[in-house]
């Protein structure tokens, strides 16, 4: 599981340690969403609209 490391008080973005399982999570995600485009730009704007979760340590 992810677990958060730091929170800045001035933005919306996290510091959080993710486990080798939680990369390759992604990564799988990843390769299954991904082989549908023919370039990089197209994965890009695909990829900005999608949201993939992964679960964190509280």
């Amino acid at each position: 599981m992810a677990r958060i490391i730091e929170t800045s008080e001035n933005s919306s973005r996290r510091l959080i340690k993710m486990s080798v399982d939680d990369i390759l999570s992604i990564v799988q995600d990843y390769q299954r969403l991904v082989p549908r485009f023919s370039n990089v730009e197209e994965a890009r704007i695909f990829l900005s609209d999608t949201v993939i979760y992964i679960p964190e340590d509280i």
